[in-house]
């Protein structure tokens, strides 16, 4: 990563997130980031100005209904995906749990269903719960000395009758960026569907389904600096293949709503819109009518630019100490994004955990809901890892301070 980023365009991303300045030392942003505050004045000004139903004749019902088609524009323009739909819903988890409700319809018995044993429950959970209809699960298992997931091992796994591979972009625990594209090209040689869990990699790196060429990807929108709510990207070809679950009388044809059941959340659109203001100021191209794909992308390579020093700091820090264990590569650098997880030798994730937290620094313990990979590693998995989750935002005086804590939460080597 060769992106410059100045001291004041540093100022400008941290005055941007008004709870920055709360004295909270963010770096739990796995489980949740912090919203700008042109994200939080959008989803305001929504609710008092045009709170109203979608569709119906009157002016502020035409300018609600532009909010919420407007959101799935820029969403399609996050996902680099103009060939397909965009799907809005409450969460990964309901959106991943909708689409395997809709393949339960067109499965039979004996198909099979690869499911990598390092994702996370929203893409795990949905898929296995299949095999009370007949379906075969086969589990597409990580290797435990290195934490990597060989595309070998996915080769094995595939067969005539495989409909679906199921695989996150980057394990919520490990931090490891995969290989989607490679990932995606031997499934679909196999004749195979491939659904993608990006919501560790989305706050991160700019999305491009056009170049992975995924069926579907999905992604927590309020993981990437916008409001409670996910996004489902899917290729027309492989909706087309299924029937969505909202109302009987909705043509399968009215796309994404037949897939949208109860319809997006409309003050969260109006949110997701205030991020692509945020966007086009980290672009550097002023009005947000300005941000195009290649400011998407400038955004985001400026945002991984701030966060490989301190990803770099933290990993070197924790591999120094022969009582850690980095689950995950041992190492910073553009193959990994700013999710550290460790173990220590002696210490429970839950004491260093609770020491850090009492020093104002908030970081998180357990299996993060990657039950199957804590379980794979021989971890207790309410216990599970201590993981460090940090953005563009944080600084390295942050990173800095957290190695202090640590080095009394785990002691003198």
């Amino acid at each position: 990563m060769t992106t410059d980023v100045t001291n004041q365009l540093r100022d400008r991303i941290r005055s941007a997130f008004p709870a920055l300045a709360g004295g909270t030392v963010f770096l739990e942003n796995a489980g949740g980031s912090q919203v700008p505050a042109v994200v939080a004045d959008r989803v305001r000004d929504y609710m008092v100005s045009s709170y109203v139903q979608l569709g119906a004749g009157y002016p502020l019902s035409h300018k609600a209904t532009a909010v919420v088609d407007e959101a799935h524009d820029f969403v399609r323009l996050l996902f680099n995906g103009s060939d397909g739909e965009v799907i809005l819903g409450p969460s990964t988890s309901a959106l991943l749990q909708m689409l395997a409700n809709s393949y339960a319809k067109v499965l039979t018995p004996g198909d099979e269903i690869v499911v990598a044993q390092i994702g996370h429950e929203a893409n795990v959970g949905p898929w296995t719960k299949l095999a009370a209809l007949g379906i075969e699960i086969k589990w597409w298992k990580m290797d435990t000395d290195d934490f990597t997931s060989p595309l070998g091992r996915l080769d094995e796994l595939l067969s005539e009758r495989t409909a679906l591979v199921a695989f996150p972009h980057v394990s919520n625990l490990l931090g490891e960026i995969m290989d989607v594209a490679g990932a995606t090209e031997m499934a679909h040689r196999a004749g195979a569907r491939v659904v993608v869990d990006g919501v560790a990699y989305a706050p991160h790196r700019a999305l491009d389904v056009a170049a992975w060429e995924v069926d579907f990807y999905a992604y927590s929108t309020y993981k990437v600096y916008g409001p409670h709510m996910a996004a489902m990207w899917a290729s027309r070809g492989a909706l087309a293949e299924l029937q969505g679950p909202n109302h009987f009388f909705i043509p399968d044809t009215e796309l994404p709503y037949k897939f949208e059941l109860g319809g997006a959340c409309h003050e969260a659109c109006a949110g997701v819109l205030g991020l692509r203001d945020y966007l086009a100021m980290l672009a550097g191209v002023g009005e947000s009518c300005a941000l195009d794909r290649a400011a998407v992308e400038r955004a985001f390579e400026i945002m991984a630019a701030c966060e490989l020093p301190l990803q770099a700091r933290l990993v070197a820090y924790l591999a120094s100490r022969p009582d850690v264990r980095i689950i995950g590569p041992a190492h910073g650098g553009p193959s990994r994004v700013g999710t550290v997880s460790f173990v220590h030798e002696s210490k429970t994730s839950r004491e260093i955990t609770e020491v850090v937290d009492g020093s104002g620094i908030a970081i998180r313990h357990g299996h993060m809901y990657a039950y199957h990979l804590c379980e794979a590693l021989g971890r207790d998995v309410d216990d599970g890892v201590v993981r460090v989750s940090l953005v563009h935002y944080n600084t390295i005086e942050e990173i800095d301070r957290l190695i202090e804590v640590l080095d009394r939460a785990l002691g003198t080597v």
